[in-house]
């Protein structure tokens, strides 16, 4: 299942549809933001590289190759330990289990900047990045709402349970990088990390929707962004993936750097990933049609 093929009514999301504060999803991001910064405190060369390589296994094998590419939009397919490995490192990004992010993004492109769009910066530059996670109930846990969007996933009992479950993870890596290296290790691998991970994917939603250049007229606001692609390993060829959703390949152009796409052909190349879908294009791609101010303009 796909986005293109979700049918269920939009009622969970939406600005309208998401009211008041959510005190303790705020809290939890506040205390991350705060030892976050307390991370400067105390600089070490070994809990830096923890955190560059903890960065790479959340964003890029977790949230990039598994919760979008795998589940969302099964670009490709491959073996179950495989699958529930990845699965298991997208967790250490925080965001969510794998019902709750996969039924929240096939949402978002079944109404993407339109009513019901989870993260549209149509309601607001802030709403797009954060607002959205602080506002409403919290449905990381509810695999019961969000099945319907996502019942593919809701069937399998391992991410039923890992929906549940989804912060044991990071609490397993967190112990284990204090007896390895003490504070500065959980400081920097764990928090900082963390916090600095949830900004980068969450421009994925605010700033691939403002800035950045249009190659194909899809019907959103959806933009590639060279530097946002760079911080997440090629999701923020934006435009791209909402003009093919099922591509396991985002960055079509040469010079379109898509560390998740070649995350994924390694797999195909060991063996561990097959029926791999690529965009088809009729013809060469050249430059980026429209820029943003192009797109403001029309």
């Amino acid at each position: 299942m796909t986005s293109s093929n979700l049918s269920a009514p939009v009622d969970v999301y939406g600005r309208r549809n998401q009211q008041g504060f959510n005190w303790q999803t705020g809290t939890i991001l506040a205390i991350f933001h705060i030892l976050a910064i307390a991370a400067f405190f105390f600089i070490d060369l070994g809990a830096i590289l923890s955190a560059v390589v903890l960065y790479f296994v959340a964003g890029m094998l977790g949230i990039g190759m598994s919760y979008h590419r795998l589940l969302t939009h099964r670009s490709y397919k491959t073996f179950k330990p495989v699958e529930y490995f990845l699965a298991v490192c997208a967790t250490l990004a925080m965001e969510g289990g794998p019902i709750f992010w996969v039924a929240t993004h096939r949402i978002h492109h079944q109404n993407s900047d339109r009513d019901g769009d989870p993260h549209t910066p149509r309601e607001g530059g802030y709403w797009a990045h954060m607002g959205w996670i602080l506002s409403g109930h919290g449905l990381h846990s509810n695999t019961e709402i969000l099945g319907k969007y996502a019942p593919d996933l809701s069937r399998v009992r391992f991410y039923v349970w890992l929906t549940r479950w989804h912060w044991v993870p990071q609490v397993v890596v967190g112990l284990g990088l204090l007896v390895f290296g003490g504070i500065p290790y959980v400081l920097w691998g764990i928090f900082f990390r963390t916090t600095f991970l949830l900004h980068v994917t969450w421009l994925v939603n605010s700033g691939t929707h403002m800035w950045g250049s249009q190659r194909f007229n899809t019907r959103d606001d959806s933009t590639n962004n060279w530097w946002i692609a760079l911080l997440t390993f090629g999701e923020g060829w934006h435009n791209n993936h909402h003009a093919h959703p099922t591509s396991a390949r985002h960055g079509l152009a040469w010079y379109e750097f898509d560390m998740n796409w070649i995350g994924i052909r390694s797999l195909q190349l060991l063996g561990l990933a097959w029926d791999v879908k690529v965009a088809q294009l009729s013809k060469p791609i050249e430059n980026d049609k429209r820029s943003s101010e192009e797109k403001a303009i029309a």
